[in-house]
Formats: C-alpha cells, structure tokens, sequence
C-alpha cells in the first residue's frame, strides 16, 4: 500500500518527507552549486513553498548539515565493506583514508559539499555543530576498538579526540589539489609515517622512532 501523503504532496512520514525535501536538495546542488542554491529552489523542486522546507529544515545551515549527514552515510556503507576486506590496521587505515577522499571527491554532492572552494560555505557547518568528528567517530570507532582487541593499536584513546584529528587529516587531503589519483604512493608514504604512529602500542612507537632516527 502507496504511503499517504501530506496536503503539500510530501510523505506524511516526518522522516520521509525530509529525506524527500534533500533528494530535491542534492538535485538542485548539482545544478546550480551550492552558492546559489536557495530554500525557494528547493522547495521548488520538491514541490513546495519555502515556508515548507523551513518546517522540516529550521535554516539552510541545517539543511547542508543534514544532506552533508546523508551523503556521508552511503558513502560510509561503501567505505566500511572496503576497510574490512583489508587484514591490518596499518591497511584498514591507509587505505580507508584514501578511499574515503576518493570516493568523496567522485560523489557528486560530497565533492561540492567538501570542495576546497565551498569550504568557506561549509567548513562552519561542519565544524561548528561538531558533525564531522561525530560522522567519523561513527565510521572509524568500530574500526578501531578491533584492532585494539588484536592488540594492533594502544590502548586507552579518547574516540572523540582521535575523531576529530583523523577528520582534520581527511580535510586536509580533500584541500589537496594534487591528490588527483588514489595509486600515487606519496599520500600512502605520508599517512604511514605521521598518521599510523600516532596509534602504535608504546614500545613499538618507540621502536619505529629509532628505526627511522
């Protein structure tokens, strides 16, 4: 049986009607950019009034926030199957990483959303209502507590700290306009030598100091 639907033509379904009013978002995004994109527009292509969207959506900032939310999600999905396939830490990470800037940057909304001129737009969203380090505590958390069960990484991190620095790498390499293909080892290189460390168990942190003193 068809949902029912509301007098504006949206689900009755709260949660369905939003996810319909940010179909009609992510639509508009990829035409226009997400500078000139407005609640008119929006609530245009979902085929309501603009005082419709702010119902569902209390500003534009919390709109962004909820589209960067949902794109982030799928590409999560994609991104955690990937991880897994991979039997190390050290590989679960590297790997994970750049598959997330790539993948990212190929997604039609994320790409917008992340891109190094949108930043400026999107950077407070993200950072202000601390969604980036939660999406990435979300997506790295189940990871990590693993490899502490097989003793791969230390004990005793804070998630949420660890978070927000894995989140600030990945904006970091999303900024770089070179990292233009995924295979170039430089980007491994650097994450293997200043990011994996920064996990190690303490005497083999120590260990790979003195190796490469």
């Amino acid at each position: 049986m068809a949902r029912r639907r509301s007098g504006t033509g949206l689900s009755a379904d709260v949660d369905e009607a939003r996810q319909q009013i940010l179909t009609a978002a992510e639509r508009v995004i990829v035409r226009f950019g997400v500078h000139k994109t407005t609640m008119d527009d929006i609530g245009k292509e979902a085929g309501v009034s603009r005082p419709t969207v702010y119902r569902y959506f209390g500003d534009r900032d919390a709109l962004l926030g909820a589209l960067i939310e949902r794109r982030s999600r799928l590409l999560f999905a994609r991104a955690y199957e990937f991880i897994l396939s991979h039997d190390t830490f050290a590989d679960q990470l590297i790997e994970g990483l750049v598959y997330m800037v790539d993948h990212g940057r190929k997604d039609p909304i994320v790409r917008v959303l992340v891109s190094p001129e949108h930043m400026e737009l999107t950077t407070p969203i993200v950072g202000g209502s601390d969604l980036a380090t939660r999406l990435t505590a979300e997506m790295w958390a189940p990871i990590f507590q693993q490899a502490v069960d097989r003793g791969e990484i230390r004990t005793g991190l804070d998630m949420a700290a660890v978070a927000e620095w894995i989140a600030l790498v990945q904006f970091i390499l999303v900024g770089r306009l070179d990292f233009a293909k995924p295979d170039d080892p430089v980007h491994r290189k650097m994450l293997r030598e200043f990011v994996l460390p920064a996990f190690a168990p303490v005497g083999a942190a120590s260990a790979a100091q003195q190796a490469h003193a």
